[in-house]
């Protein structure tokens, strides 16, 4: 695959770099003062949005951070979760909501509303979550619809979704520390069972 019209990202770019399309960290192959090629693995294909990508169509790009750049929104790895259908999109004066529909609905338990989502790269906040029926919101302003391509989208088109990874280790180290799987130790649930237990039979004696 091969990008176009990019000069602007290239300036220190070597083969190797990760460069970010449409929030998928791929790796620089080739590249030339404005244009960079990249490989897309199965795996990629399968869980974003990349393969339905033609000729011509627009993408978002981003670099790798640096150290000495201001940290703002949250951390934005790379590595797509799953793609999302654009179920609706509602003006409200300059402003636009987005109703998307995951389709692997197990990443709404990572989704809360006023936490962080990325679409399609851009790190954005959501404003509305409903598990039941299974989609999210975010509100776009004017400004970042001019910026990104999702700002174009419409009902039916789809972007890629990486869910906060903040959530994903809190998850896991939460439930190895209930499970008992962490260190070794019995599982805190097993002493919050046991301390209830002692607890009512100590009421029940006196």
């Amino acid at each position: 695959m091969t990008i176009s019209d990019c000069s602007s990202i290239l300036n220190d770019c070597n083969n190797g770099d990760s460069i970010a399309v449409n929030g998928t960290c791929l790796t620089v192959t080739e590249f030339t003062s404005s244009s960079f090629k990249i490989g897309a693995a199965p795996e990629t294909l399968r869980r974003t949005n990349l393969g339905a990508l033609k000729q011509g169509s627009k993408v978002n790009l981003e670099r790798a951070v640096s150290a000495h750049t201001r940290m703002g929104g949250h951390f934005v790895q790379g590595h797509v979760d799953t793609i999302a259908e654009i179920v609706s999109v509602t003006p409200d004066n300059e402003a636009k909501v987005f109703r998307m529909a995951p389709r692997d609905k197990s990443v709404l338990r990572y989704i809360v509303e006023k936490g962080y989502v990325t679409l399609d790269g851009a790190s954005l906040t959501i404003t509305a979550v409903d598990d039941q029926q299974g989609w999210f919101e975010i509100m776009m302003i004017n400004y970042t619809q001019a910026k990104v391509v999702m700002g174009k989208k419409e009902k039916g088109d789809t972007v890629n979704v990486e869910v906060d990874c903040v959530g994903k280790y809190v998850e896991k180290s939460v439930v190895g520390y209930f499970e008992g799987k962490t260190g070794g130790e019995p599982a805190i649930l097993d002493k919050i069972v046991s301390r209830i237990v002692d607890e009512k039979l100590s009421k029940q004696r006196s």
